[in-house]
């Protein structure tokens, strides 16, 4: 790999959501949570509820941009099997409902607003995602 994509692109990326995060509090006054965006579509009312979609398909329109652009971004397979990738994804779904916010929330806008709460939600969904690695690889052999 090259410095490009091994510096130059996560920078570019990072700086792209911290200006994200910075515009959604800025201008709307909100935490750019994913978790709490996509969990607020829910019931909302209807003003509410554009801005949310908007955000949301928002994300999903990036993401297919980068598809078409750059297609190498993505892995065509996954080494994980699909029971593995749907309990990961349910246990991802529960941390962020149990820890109030996923890591956008905490992570991103959180910590740099110096919030206790956040910071400590980090380090503890960074502390648990280090023991889930240690558990697949080694109890497991790193297959599930």
């Amino acid at each position: 790999m090259d410095i490009t994509q091994t510096v130059v692109l996560p920078s570019v990326g990072g700086a792209l959501i911290g200006a994200a995060a910075a515009g959604m509090m800025l201008f709307n006054g909100r935490i750019a949570g994913i978790s709490g965006i996509l969990g607020g579509m829910l019931g909302s009312p209807t003003s509410e509820l554009k801005w949310r979609a908007a955000f949301m398909l928002g994300l999903l329109a990036g993401g297919g941009l980068l598809l078409a652009l750059y297609p190498q971004a993505f892995p065509t397979e996954s080494i994980r099997s699909t029971p593995a990738l749907i309990a990961a994804g349910l246990l991802v779904g529960f941390g962020t409902r149990l820890g109030s916010g996923c890591t956008s929330g905490h992570g991103v806008c959180g910590i740099s607003r110096f919030s206790k709460r956040s910071i400590l939600a980090t380090v503890t969904f960074m502390f648990t995602g280090a023991v889930a690695v240690a558990i697949v690889r080694y109890a497991f052999g790193g297959v599930i």
